[in-house]
């Protein structure tokens, strides 16, 4: 897709978002936190926090990434009303994640999930054949969850609320989608070593 600056100043291409759109993001922000923890980050002591710094950095990242698809997708979430302060977007964080978790739970449960959990131990006992089954598969089920409500949080909520999401299949959706992918996995390991160093 090649960008026009008439384009832009026609509004065919959406550079700004919405206010939606902007409360989406700070809701997701919190929501992350919900998912890894079941409560916000700042509430957790850890014992390192360069752990913490790395989790809040690609945190931060993964959200830049989300505002790049949110203006790629055309993302229009309904209209909202009412005013929303840090309350309600704690709560409504919430509320979300535990929804996105409620399905991971479910997808993890299926044969493919556990296919994709096989497939994965298995490549991770090739690496280090001395480490203790049970807790590599704890870790590695864990992991897949976290991927996958983090996936059901962001992404699928982004495609019913968009009005364009086939330029994912574009060139500009594909390069945001291996970001994001990246991005997710090393947010994924941070939740992992904080959860472990608590």
């Amino acid at each position: 897709m090649k960008l026009q600056i008439s384009d832009i100043i026609k509004g065919g291409i959406n550079t700004m978002l919405s206010k939606e759109t902007k409360i989406k993001v700070l809701e997701n922000f919190y929501a992350l936190d919900f998912v890894f923890f079941g409560k916000p980050v700042t509430s957790i002591t850890t014992c390192c926090e360069a752990v913490m710094e790395d989790y809040m950095s690609v945190k931060g990242a993964l959200m830049s990434v989300m505002v790049e698809l949110y203006k790629l997708v055309d993302h229009k979430p309904k209209v909202i009303e009412e005013k929303i302060d840090r309350a309600a977007l704690l709560k409504n964080a919430s509320k979300n994640a535990k929804f996105a978790r409620e399905m991971c739970q479910k997808l993890v449960s299926t044969q493919k999930g556990k296919a994709d959990i096989k497939a994965e131990l298995r490549e991770a006992l090739k690496m280090d054949k001395n480490v203790k089954l049970n807790d590599l598969v704890e870790y590695k089920i864990r992991e897949k969850a976290f991927r996958l409500a983090t996936d059901n949080l962001l992404i699928a909520s982004t495609i019913s609320e968009s009005k364009k999401y086939s330029v994912m299949n574009e060139w500009s959706g594909r390069i945001i989608e291996d970001s994001y992918k990246i991005l997710r996995d090393n947010l994924v390991e941070s939740a992992m070593l904080i959860i472990t160093s608590i």
